[in-house]
């Protein structure tokens, strides 16, 4: 009764400790289970040089997303751009999406620019107004070789 009693107290801490790791897996990867607080719309760019899924969303330095996914649609070849967007923030149908770089050299994220309009978005509607990401390789190359 006593070994029982021991076993049981044993397992009891493992389920414990299993419980917290799992729950800080998914507090510290960002991970969200069933769907979280939040909606997707998507934008088409002309090129999304470096912008990856997981990627920041961010209205007036303030990160209010993440980048979902990118593909590629084969019919126009544009860059597609899922972005997820946390509940409570309204877009505007001429909400500008830019892709901008942290720095000089570093990570991309998407940058909104809500507009003035009363139409707001709905959860899987296209933001219109694109701006592509700026390729430093290309100018710098157009510089070198005289170019620009």
């Amino acid at each position: 009764m006593r070994r029982t009693s021991w076993e049981l107290g044993v397992g009891v801490f493992m389920l414990a400790g299993l419980l917290a790791v799992g729950y800080l897996t998914i507090r510290l990867g960002r991970m969200e289970l069933f769907g979280g607080d939040a909606y997707t719309v998507k934008a088409r760019f002309q090129n999304v040089t470096g912008l990856k899924s997981g990627a920041a969303v961010e209205i007036a330095g303030v990160t209010v997303g993440t980048v979902a996914g990118v593909e590629v649609n084969p019919q126009t070849f544009a860059a597609v751009v899922t972005l997820r967007i946390r509940t409570g923030i309204e877009l505007t149908d001429d909400t500008i999406a830019s892709i901008k770089t942290q720095g000089l050299i570093g990570d991309k994220f998407v940058k909104l620019s809500p507009g003035g309009s009363g139409k707001t978005l709905k959860p899987g509607e296209t933001i219109l107004d694109t701006e592509s990401a700026v390729d430093l390789e290309d100018l710098i190359s157009r510089y070198v070789m005289g170019k620009v």
